[in-house]
């Protein structure tokens, strides 16, 4: 009489190739990884400096419309020789890590996913994902939303005097916008973070909705560079409506978090 064999596959989760390999192979592997990526950054650095031209020229449209508005030259300008050329050097690299940051994130997956189970990497796939498309939508609402505001504001603000606005000035300003809010949008990933943790759960997040939007008011009264109301209730907004959603994601970690608990209760008995 013989007796049923078991599926290997399914006694036990499945063993990733990831698993068994050593600290060298590691450090080797995590080597191949890194030059691959500082190759994907370098190409993408060349090709970014060869439209870097076209690409500013894109990004200074709100700056040349505010003066506009106020009947002022829209030229911009650079004040030292190197200026133009600097711009075009730093804006290229900028281009350059953008353009690569797919390459880059699949060696990153490609270096951590050999380690992970399949529910892992789904976990990490949707992450990726998330982060990315979040980031974005918090660099395109301060391009296309905060900085006409902004803007308008500030060149409106000029008094007596005459602005001649800077090339290099105006670069660094935008980044700092355009990156500090793509930063804040990944506020639902945070939240993730934590309540995977358990540091914080949908409860206590709605329990403490009025401390979270005192919060929000306060860092969007330090960021904005103007002190008008409709900007900061402007720059609040998404910032409320990611909390939301934070309280949302959340709910379903913890969520998905108590069925594994069922689960693994069940299997246990």
């Amino acid at each position: 009489m013989t007796t049923p064999q078991s599926d290997p596959s399914q006694s036990a989760p499945e063993q990733e190739p990831g698993g068994k390999m050593s600290f060298f192979e590691h450090l080797v592997d995590l080597r191949k990884r890194l030059i691959n990526s500082a190759l994907a950054i370098a190409v993408g650095a060349m090709v970014g400096v060869s439209v870097s031209k076209r690409v500013f020229d894109f990004i200074d449209i709100p700056m040349r419309a505010a003066l506009r508005k106020q009947n002022l030259d829209d030229r911009l300008v650079y004040t030292n020789p190197t200026g133009a050329l600097n711009l075009i050097i730093e804006l290229g690299i900028y281009i350059g890590v953008v353009l690569a940051a797919p390459i880059v994130l699949y060696q990153v997956w490609l270096f951590i996913a050999p380690g992970l189970y399949k529910h892992e990497r789904k976990a990490v796939t949707t992450f990726i994902f998330s982060s990315v498309f979040l980031f974005i939508a918090g660099i395109s609402f301060g391009y296309f939303v905060m900085l006409p505001y902004m803007l308008d504001f500030l060149i409106g603000f000029q008094g007596s005097f005459r602005p001649l606005i800077s090339i290099n000035e105006y670069f660094d300003f935008i980044l700092i916008v355009l990156l500090g809010l793509g930063v804040i949008f990944e506020l639902p990933v945070l939240i993730f973070f934590l309540a995977l943790f358990g540091i914080v759960t949908p409860k206590f997040l709605w329990k403490n909705l009025r401390y979270a939007i005192l919060v929000i008011a306060v860092v969007a009264a330090i960021i904005t560079p103007t002190p008008d109301a409709l900007t900061m209730l402007i720059f609040m907004a998404p910032m409320v409506a990611l909390y939301f959603l934070g309280i949302g994601v959340a709910a379903l970690v913890v969520r998905n978090k108590a069925k594994r608990a069922a689960i693994t209760d069940q299997e246990a008995r």
